[in-house]
């Protein structure tokens, strides 16, 4: 597959078939472990659940919860 200028990617119809993907799905991208994933969203997900999908995993213990939720104040 080729990014277009666009950074868009066309997924190969085996795979829409194969993974039941249908025009109009909602799919997430994210870096996992160093991939790049793209996933299908359930209905009903949240903003929230996609961004806590794509941030677990990524802490790297160099702040404390208090830093953290306090940023600097």
């Amino acid at each position: 597959m080729r990014l277009n200028s666009k950074g868009q990617v066309t997924i190969p119809a085996e795979l829409w078939e194969k993974y039941g993907l249908h025009p109009g799905d909602e799919v997430d991208v994210f870096e996992e472990d160093g991939v790049l994933r793209i996933v299908r969203l359930a209905e009903g997900v949240t903003r929230g659940q996609r961004v806590a999908r794509r941030m677990r995993g990524t802490a790297d213990g160099g702040m404390s919860t208090d830093q953290i939720t306090l940023r600097g104040e």
